[in-house]
């Protein structure tokens, strides 16, 4: 056995909320353990600053434009990752030999390859006194990937040591929706694209139109009415952008327009049924020979706590398509993501592949993650 290495990864997804931390051991290639989870929950400063940011930045020029505010937030966010690395660590009594620093996605252009994640981990390692490895995405990107999603060589890592039984394919659904198939445990046979919006639209409804950031256990969208006709509308349209053949979305990809003339409960349960039929539909085209197997279905991420949705999903699923909390193989579902940084953390110390060509479209395997240590 190698060397066993012990991170603390730090992610902060598409839905803005706040940040997931998890202290893992790993030898970075056949084994993980979970120390320790924990859910940070950015302050209402933050999350204002955040999705007002994003939502000036539409394309590639905006980032210029908005340099000062964008520079401002990096500042803040790291900040509050800062504290929250010293809390953890004090609290725990935990040590860690690096951390894996995910940072705030705030733009993400698949068909341009760039992707922006705000961060500073210089001063994230001058702060906490520890070594930290971040901007995972660029060396992805430098080799023609479109830099997301990262997380499958840690899907595969979970369903190997799980010993779970094949073929079976990882649904997450944070604020995007994103799936990992795997056929086999050996060599890099395993897929993964991004499918559509998962939260993303939802929770930006609800944001709008209520004092609330998420519709908590699908109870707006469970008093309305789906229109069937802007459903349909919409999901015409949104066929039009899943012909553009990229393996990932960003929030901006998406529109509350075809909502907009509904009422609160209207438009949360079309939004619902929109984004339920999207991931349904991205399965039946994405996985392999569908109706041949029986596939295992694991489901990961904030959407699978929207009964709701999940129920959405599971009347247009086919028979031999078996949908299962990830919960259910004792993994908890709300750190797949961040636990998956700190195992990316570890696999760029020893200089291994955390992306593929099946994976973010790179031309070959690629490591990726700056270190930094400034202290």
């Amino acid at each position: 056995m190698g060397k066993i290495y012990t991170a603390l990864g730090l992610m902060s997804g598409t839905s803005g909320d706040g940040v997931d931390a998890s202290i893992i051991s790993s030898d970075g290639i056949n084994q993980y353990s979970e120390i320790l989870n924990e859910y940070f929950k950015y302050d209402h400063k933050i999350h204002k600053n955040l999705h007002n940011l994003r939502g000036k930045i539409l394309k590639t020029e905006d980032l210029k434009k908005n340099e000062h505010e964008i520079n401002y937030l990096e500042k803040e966010i790291t900040l509050f990752h800062a504290k929250i690395v010293n809390e953890i660590l004090r609290n725990n009594n935990k040590d860690i030999d690096f951390i894996g620093f995910h940072g705030q996605t705030i733009y993400h252009n698949a068909l341009e390859k760039i992707s922006k994640q705000i961060g500073d981990g210089n001063l994230l390692s001058q702060l906490t006194k520890k070594t930290v490895i971040y901007n995972f995405r660029q060396n992805d990107i430098k080799n023609g990937g479109e830099g997301a999603p990262l997380t499958p060589v840690f899907h595969k890592l979970i369903v190997k040591q799980k010993n779970i039984q094949l073929p079976v394919c990882i649904l997450n659904i944070g604020g995007i929706a994103n799936v990992t198939v795997i056929n086999e445990y050996d060599n890099n046979s395993f897929l993964s694209r991004d499918l559509g919006p998962g939260n993303c639209l939802i929770d930006e409804w609800i944001r709008i139109n209520t004092k609330n950031k998420f519709d908590n256990n699908g109870e707006t969208a469970k008093n309305g009415i789906v229109n069937e006709l802007i459903l349909n509308q919409a999901l015409d349209n949104f066929d039009n952008i899943g012909n553009q053949k990229t393996l990932s979305f960003d929030n901006k990809d998406f529109s509350l327009g075809f909502v907009r003339g509904l009422n609160l409960e209207d438009g949360a349960a079309t939004l619902t049924d929109f984004t339920g039929r999207i991931i349904v539909d991205g399965l039946f085209s994405f996985l392999p020979r569908v109706e041949d197997k029986l596939w295992k279905i694991l489901v990961c991420g904030g959407g699978r706590k929207n009964p709701i949705l999940m129920d959405r999903i599971k009347k247009r699923i086919l028979k031999n398509l078996i949908i299962q909390s990830i919960d259910d193989y004792g993994v908890d579902g709300d750190f797949v993501e961040s636990q998956a940084f700190g195992y990316l953390a570890i696999r760029s110390i020893m200089n291994l592949p955390i992306s593929f060509p099946e994976t973010t479209g790179c031309k070959r395997p690629t490591t990726g993650g700056i270190l930094v240590k400034n202290f």
